[in-house]
């Protein structure tokens, strides 16, 4: 069943109105027929069951059939803040972490990330990697489409981080994964969290200290070293299946 994301606005008593490139798509794309059924989330948590009542010159009319209060979102909210990596890799990393989860996905520049991005290439790249992100929602289910943040500086990562609860970075020199597992392990239900993960060469030393500085706690990650866009999913991972278990200690 095709799913599809709406403004609470867009909902009129018992109807919902399409508008934008929803319309073309469902239109000409999907080929969708009037009487099919389909499935709308509202941003809020909130999802329809809906038939396709009309297409209009400029939307498609649904009526609903029915709704409920989802609950396939995390209970906490997961911010992965992304050093900016070599080629298309970006891309999946933010496939593949809203797929798990992710409330946010930030982009950082640090210092050994080999991508530069003038303000002009940035802006291009975050609409591409927003458009990723609904994409990826879509197909697994989300109520929410996650934010990919516009590009930061590591400073400004790190400002931002300040209201979260529990700020982590792998880190190949951190203790074992016993005082990992006792990090992640007391995240509470609710709680937020971050992920700050390096680029391809990993962080300097200075700014692993500043991140230390800033409450953002070394972890390790096991005896392996990790790619780039293998170690924010791989904590995704971790903290999907801790908090979908109730926030028991791992």
């Amino acid at each position: 069943m095709h799913h599809f994301f709406i403004e609470p606005s867009q909902r009129h008593d018992n109807t919902i109105l399409i508008e934008g490139s929803d319309v073309n798509h469902m239109k000409n794309v999907l080929r969708m027929k009037q009487g099919e059924l389909l499935e709308i989330s509202d941003g809020t948590g909130v999802r329809y069951l809906c038939k396709l009542a009309e297409f209009e010159p400029e939307c498609v009319r649904l009526d609903i059939e029915d709704q409920w209060k989802d609950d396939v979102e995390l209970t906490s909210r997961i911010y992965l803040f992304q050093g900016l990596p070599k080629s298309d890799k970006m891309e999946l990393i933010i496939q593949k972490a809203v797929e798990l989860g992710a409330y946010e996905v930030i982009p950082v520049v640090t210092k050994r990330a080999v991508v530069k991005l003038d303000e002009k290439k940035a802006a291009k790249k975050t609409a591409r990697w927003n458009a990723i992100a609904e994409g990826a929602a879509k197909q697994s289910g989300r109520s929410i489409i996650p934010n990919v943040h516009e590009v930061m500086t590591f400073p400004e990562a790190l400002q931002f981080a300040q209201k979260l609860d529990v700020k982590m970075i792998p880190y190949e020199k951190a203790e074992g994964m016993e005082s990992s597992r006792k990090v992640i392990g007391n995240i509470a239900q609710g709680q937020s969290a971050g992920i700050f993960i390096g680029p391809e060469g990993g962080f300097e030393e200075e700014e692993i200290e500043a991140a230390a500085e800033s409450g953002v706690i070394p972890i390790s990650l096991g005896k392996r070293i990790l790619r780039t866009e293998t170690a924010g999913l791989a904590v995704l991972s971790i903290l999907m299946y801790h908090l979908e278990c109730g926030g028991h200690n791992l």
